[in-house]
């Protein structure tokens, strides 16, 4: 699929029409890697597409053969990769290694690299120098960032730079230690101040922004004003996109899961089935078989 293509409306109308949409995005026949024109043109075609976070080689090459087009390393990693109890130790080190193994491990996906906390609250400066390196040594195609306002200077000069920037706001877990783990956006106060947030984050230039935890009718809203598309989680169905974190979805996180996550499958099961049945077999003697063995 060139990149005409992917901004060119398709042929036909209707259910039929719709079909052909989405496999301009998810799916599709080409290898090249999607692009942020690729996304700006689903959301002009009305076409909705599916994120999931990745942290390892072996995982992201799943989903990109599934032909999932944006994959997120997400700092998520923290709480289901590296045993962190939220995302705010996480390393631009961290980050930077395993974004690197996410886009070794794929050939069409559209890698967005977080920025962790820490590595572009001081300003747009420090910001820079940082998204330079995911984008240099890790080799992502974009960097995601939290904040609204209190971000469009780090944004802008990202994207000034030729970085592409995908934003996040509503529930913002960097900043769990203030905000606690809650909806966002509820009461006219905080509804205008989400509102603000989602126009400062397209007016600096973001192609993409994530909405965290947020009232499904005020999502709806941001989806409809804005011009670049919306990534919702735990934000109702009306945005152009929606994203979870892998682990949940299928089924590796264990204890509570959030309310917004649908498991897809119990693979958390699954493995200890798998290890359990290893375990019985040398136990009692009954692996390695014949098959199993050199002579």
């Amino acid at each position: 699929m060139t990149l005409q293509a992917a901004q060119e409306p398709p042929a036909g109308s209707g259910r039929g029409a719709k079909a052909d949409n989405t496999r301009a995005l998810y799916g599709g026949g080409s290898s090249r890697r999607i692009t942020v024109h690729d996304i700006a043109a689903a959301k002009e075609r009305g076409e909705k597409w599916p994120m999931l976070t990745a942290y390892d080689a072996m995982t992201a090459s799943v989903f990109d053969e599934a032909g999932i087009p944006v994959l997120l390393v997400g700092d998520s990693m923290g709480n289901v990769h590296l045993g962190y109890e939220t995302t705010v130790p996480v390393t631009l080190d961290e980050m930077t290694m395993l974004s690197a193994a996410v886009v070794r491990g794929t050939r069409r996906a559209l890698i967005v690299g977080d920025l962790p906390f820490g590595s572009y609250q001081e300003g747009p400066v420090q910001a820079l120098r940082n998204a330079t390196r995911l984008v240099k040594d890790a080799g992502v195609g974009a960097v995601k960032l939290e904040g609204g306002e209190r971000s469009h200077a780090q944004i802008e000069l990202l994207v000034q730079a030729g970085i592409p920037v995908m934003g996040h706001i509503g529930l913002t877990p960097q900043s769990v230690n203030t905000l606690g783990y809650r909806v966002q956006g509820r009461g006219e106060e905080a509804a205008q101040q989400l509102l603000r947030d989602a126009k400062a984050v397209q007016d600096a230039g973001a192609f993409a922004v994530v909405l965290e935890l947020v009232p499904a009718e005020l999502a709806a809203e941001v989806t409809r004003i804005l011009h670049i598309p919306t990534i919702g989680i735990g934000a109702g169905i009306e945005t152009d996109a929606q994203v979870l974190v892998y682990t949940d979805m299928v089924g590796l996180t264990g204890g509570k899961v959030p309310r917004f996550t649908k498991q897809y499958a119990n693979l958390r099961r699954t493995l200890g089935d798998a290890a359990k049945e290893f375990a019985d077999e040398v136990i009692g003697g009954t692996f390695p078989q014949e098959e199993h063995t050199f002579h």
